[in-house]
């Protein structure tokens, strides 16, 4: 059990900054620009910094991408978001079953990490997901020109919900008509949030049904 948890551990710390630089490769990458990504220090944010200047140390999240520009494309914002993920996708799921084919504790604790990474960040960037369509959606169907409650698309729910409740006016809600659709676009985002990190998993299993025939097919033909 120790063991287990330590390996957890050490993988949760190695696992954060890589999860936050996906997010700034999925920006630059699909077009975005980057200038800032905090990293608390004890995640190597110091040790980064070297490497990429615009790594910070800092902020209230073991690491957040607080600066950044999508040049007003919703699609590499969601790519932004995504980044991380396609680890997941790729490596996470596959290592699950293996785990549970092979019974290989120490390594079920980083598959663990990775594989299940989309559902613990439903209320974080699989929610900001969510609320980028939802909003985007909503200025599609009215037909405006700017996106509708555009503070409303956030990577924290808790800080999006205890905003409403504490101080509306600070996400351009100035009336109860616009408070009962920011509340209703909050549920529908957090819907789509479970939805999204549920379509990631299976995304990933269909990778690793892919991964493992082939090493399958490999140990037969040996």
């Amino acid at each position: 059990m120790f063991g287990l948890l330590f390996v957890g551990g050490v993988t949760w710390f190695i696992y954060v900054p890589i999860h936050e630089l996906l997010h700034a490769a999925g920006c630059v990458i699909t077009g975005g620009s980057v200038w800032e990504l905090e990293i608390q220090a004890h995640y190597g944010g110091g040790v980064l910094h070297k490497v990429f200047p615009w790594v910070t140390t800092g902020g209230d999240y073991a690491g957040r991408l607080t600066g950044f520009d999508t040049h007003g494309s919703d699609l590499v914002y969601l790519a932004t978001d995504f980044g991380p993920f396609l680890l997941t996708v790729i490596f996470g799921v596959t290592l699950l079953k293996i785990c549970g084919r092979r019974k290989r504790p120490i390594l079920f604790a980083v598959a663990v990490v990775i594989g299940l990474a989309p559902f613990y960040n439903i209320q974080g960037d699989y929610f900001e997901m969510g609320s980028i369509c939802t909003t985007r959606f909503l200025t599609e169907l009215l037909g405006s020109k700017s996106i509708i409650f555009p503070d409303l698309r956030s990577d924290d729910i808790f800080r999006t919900i205890e905003q409403l409740i504490t101080g509306p006016a600070g996400l351009g809600i100035r009336s109860g008509r616009g408070f009962a659709l920011a509340v209703l676009i909050v549920l529908v985002s957090l819907v789509l949030s479970l939805l999204f990190a549920f379509l990631t998993y299976w995304m990933g299993h269909l990778f690793s049904r892919l991964t493992l025939r082939g090493q399958a097919t490999g140990k037969r033909s040996t």
